[in-house]
């Protein structure tokens, strides 16, 4: 009988910390609004336009908003992977690099690795490339770029592999970057002209 007299005791002392507790909280979150969410009142009309097709544009310029059409429109078209066809210079280096076949291709990770291309004009060298991606920006020091060559004497047998001289790797590099430059001010274009329309 006391076990359940002092079980109540603590239950009804404990209940009203919770009831304070989730006062206090709500009060804090309704303080941090503080009136600057566009359409709360309190909000500055001076910033928003009055028009509402103005807000919307506004909105969506900042990115602070999305169109039903972006958010639905591929609906029963299978999977778009805009990710990486966004990326310019990843778009680019898949270009050049669109003769050999490939060995590895992680986006996420920001690595390229072919597989060994070999010439038929010379069967006993082959030439495999690793592109590493340091940075998304266009700049000559956003990418990794090695070509090994692998020469054998006899077919597969006795193989050395080096590391090719860095003239081809500033080759791939100019024409990986004048690409991506492409891709980008294409890109831009298109954004500009979507947001006139």
């Amino acid at each position: 009988m006391l076990y359940k007299l002092n079980k109540i005791i603590n239950m009804s002392s404990i209940r009203p910390f919770k009831t304070l507790f989730l006062l206090f909280i709500t009060i804090f979150f309704l303080q941090s609004c503080g009136g600057k969410i566009p359409g709360i009142p309190g909000a500055d009309a001076r910033k928003f336009p009055a028009d509402p097709k103005e807000r919307v544009k506004k909105n969506l310029e900042e990115g602070r908003g999305f169109t039903l059409n972006e958010t639905f429109g591929n609906v029963g078209k299978g999977g778009v992977f805009d990710f990486a066809s966004s990326n310019e210079l990843w778009r680019a280096s898949l270009d050049v690099i669109d003769f050999m076949p490939l060995s590895s291709v992680n986006y996420s990770g920001g690595i390229i690795i072919t597989d060994w291309y070999l010439d038929e004009n010379n069967p006993n060298e082959s030439i495999k490339i690793s592109i590493r991606f340091l940075t998304n920006e266009i700049r000559s020091d956003s990418l990794d770029i090695k070509v090994f060559t692998r020469k054998c004497l006899n077919n597969t047998l006795n193989c050395k592999i080096i590391e090719t001289n860095k003239i081809l790797v500033m080759e791939l590099k100019k024409e990986i970057l004048k690409k991506a430059a492409l891709y980008e001010k294409e890109s831009i274009a298109k954004r500009r002209k979507k947001r006139t329309n």
